[in-house]
C-alpha cells in the first residue's frame, strides 16, 4: 500500500491492490493498535497500517490524529 497526500487540498490516497481511495484528510482518522504496535487508518472497513512518516504526512493534510503513545510500562505493552 502506498500513501500520498495533498496538504494544499487536503487530499489523501491510498493506492491498495484493488486500486487507489481517495479520501478527504479530516475524513481519515489514525488510530494506534496497540496489539502490533503500529499507527493504522481504516478504509472501506478494512485496517491499514501505516508507517509514523504516512500519519505524519496525513495529520498535514488534515487527518484527525488519533494515536496513542504506547509505555513499556503499560500492562500488556509488545514494547
Amino acid at each position: 500500500m502506498t500513501v500520498r497526500t495533498d496538504p494544499e487540498t487536503q487530499v489523501c490516497f491510498f493506492t491498495l491492490e484493488s486500486g487507489e481511495e481517495i479520501r478527504l484528510g479530516p475524513d481519515v482518522k489514525i488510530i494506534t493498535d496497540s496489539e502490533k504496535a503500529m499507527s493504522a487508518v481504516e478504509i472501506n472497513g478494512r485496517r491499514l497500517y501505516i508507517t509514523e512518516a504516512e500519519a505524519d504526512a496525513l495529520t498535514v493534510a488534515g487527518a484527525v490524529d488519533g494515536r496513542r503513545h504506547l509505555k513499556a510500562s503499560d500492562s500488556g505493552s509488545v514494547i
